[in-house]
């Protein structure tokens, strides 16, 4: 990657976002699996379950923390980084970002205080609410930032005022029910939910190995196992849905997940694993499986998925397009608007104004996409394949551990069922091992969703090239170098506090009878060692 403003820009995002991105889904879930163990309590006036939520929640408290910590410092990057973006599309994309602060936000920043100080000061009831008004601004606030994520992958409902050269919501509504957002906002929660229940499950895991609160372990790796099976099936359903939306509105990151130079005829092969070669426009060793791709795809048998060359072609006449409703964009702002404009030059602007993101392209290479040499466009129509290597093994990645996770939940799913949870010690030491899976899956996912967009920050409308502020190479180099420092105290503290609490394990009121082993916390026979660090 050369050291330019755009690079360093995009990695000083990517770099914030994906360390933040290390917070939310364990967020995410553990509301939820908070609300759920509280709803037992409240249902059976069992303490051992209050018991458990007050465990649990106290990591739930310190993750928390470190995600608002790195989450609001994003929000400023798009006026510092990204000014022409905030210019461009701030009218369409900040709207959800603010409902999601005053909606969602606000309504989980203010009952998690109630539920960690609401214990002895609400009923039962109360504090349950409280609870599942914690999850629910969770959840909500995960909606409404994958509508305006979704929105740049899709951009739906919006339409470019010539007057103000600001992109405008035409239909608030199409925004909101985008298909692309939607998808992403299911498939993201779900993967938040399989982390938690992983996370619930690993450490309940090293509580049985170490034979420590036995009582509350194995109740939480009930919860786990039953939750994470079902968010790791759905997970995988809803992947689904959203490869067959990508067929539709991103073809290219389709075709780059796949590492499809050429059109594949009906029905299109998956490959299974190969080597991708970007220059050459192969891929070395690939293991192909019949039919699978044109199902995931197109769900059908019929429909063919255009490859990487076809789609630089496409490209090549959509630039072509772009320039017609460029020149016309032009024209109307020095005849002062669209007022005073001629019928046939409004025409060509709303006939070509689709396009017109792709003659932005050119604005990497000249200042006046009009001048552009055909060399210049060819150039340009290249520019849209995003690197393949990274999106091929990120999705592979992404789809191996989502297939662990179905299998690892499922076998503790059947164990719990059995009351056998402790019966394989084998097993307990790979719920532990397995903690951090889930992590490196949905990390590998945000790389697919991201990633795979450029060389686009709104697909198909602004190029990431045309969206970045003017700043110097030394600003953008102290600021990354900052911020990947910063943020790696707060992971480090964060790892540190959250060690500390499952180290001391939870504060036990419930009686003596209402656990597994009257000396639940009590070590039990000499165990094996593993580490939990």
């Amino acid at each position: 990657m050369d050291l330019d403003i755009v690079s360093l820009s995009r990695l000083q995002f990517a770099a914030t976002a994906l360390y933040h991105f290390l917070f939310v889904p364990l967020t995410i879930g553990l509301s939820i699996v908070l609300a759920i163990m509280e709803t037992v309590y409240v249902m059976t006036g069992r303490v051992i379950w209050r018991d458990m939520t007050k465990f649990w929640g106290t990591l739930f408290g310190i993750n928390f923390a470190m995600g608002v910590a790195t989450g609001i410092v994003m929000e400023f990057q798009f006026g510092m980084n990204w000014s022409y973006y905030s210019h461009y599309v701030g009218d369409v994309f900040g709207a959800p970002l603010a409902i999601e602060g005053l909606m969602a936000f606000f309504l989980e920043a203010t009952f998690v205080g109630l539920f960690f100080f609401g214990w002895d000061k609400l009923s039962k009831v109360g504090h349950l609410i409280t609870t599942w008004a914690v999850a629910l601004g969770s959840n909500l606030s995960a909606l409404w930032i994958l509508i305006a994520n979704g929105w740049m992958q899709n951009p739906v409902g919006a339409a470019l005022n010539p007057d103000t050269m600001r992109m405008e919501v035409t239909d608030f509504a199409a925004v909101l029910t985008n298909p692309v957002a939607q998808a992403k906002f299911v498939h993201t929660v779900s993967a938040g939910y399989v982390t938690a229940a992983i996370f619930v499950l690993g450490v309940s895991a090293w509580y049985v190995l170490k034979g420590r609160h036995l009582a509350i372990a194995k109740r939480s790796m009930t919860v786990a196992a039953s939750f994470g099976l079902a968010a790791a099936l759905s997970v995988v359903v809803l992947g689904d849905e959203s490869g067959y939306l990508s067929t539709e509105h991103q073809k290219m990151k389709l075709a780059a997940i796949e590492g499809m130079w050429d059109t594949q005829n009906a029905p299109a092969d998956f490959t299974l694993i190969g080597f991708p070669d970007q220059e050459a426009r192969e891929n070395h060793f690939a293991i192909h499986i019949p039919w699978v791709m044109g199902l995931i795809g197109t769900r059908s048998l019929d429909t063919s998925i255009p490859g990487i060359i076809e789609l630089v072609e496409r490209a090549e006449g959509r630039i072509s397009n772009g320039l017609k409703a460029y020149d016309a964009l032009q024209k109307i702002r020095e005849n002062g608007g669209m007022k005073n404009i001629t019928p046939e030059l409004r025409s060509a602007f709303e006939e070509n104004g689709g396009d017109l993101g792709y003659a932005l392209l050119l604005r990497r290479y000249v200042d006046d996409p009009r001048q552009a040499t055909p060399e210049q466009i060819r150039q340009a129509a290249q520019d849209t394949v995003p690197q393949v290597w990274p999106l091929f093994w990120s999705f592979r990645v992404m789809v191996a551990i989502g297939l662990f996770m179905i299998l690892l939940t499922g076998v503790f799913f059947v164990l719990s069922a059995r009351r056998a949870l402790d019966r394989h010690r084998w097993l307990l030491k790979v719920a532990v091992w397995s903690i951090p899976l889930p992590w490196i899956a949905a990390e590998a996912g945000w790389i697919v969703a991201e990633f795979g967009r450029q060389p686009w920050v709104i697909e198909g409308v602004l190029p990431t090239a045309v969206a970045v502020s003017n700043l110097g190479i030394t600003t953008l180099l102290i600021s990354l170098g900052g911020f990947i420092l910063i943020y790696t105290v707060l992971l480090i503290v964060e790892m540190k506090l959250m060690l500390k609490a499952i180290r001391k394990g939870p504060l036990v009121e419930h009686a003596p009878d209402e656990g597994v082993n009257v000396r639940a916390n009590q070590p039990s026979a000499p165990t094996e060692t593993v580490e939990l660090a």
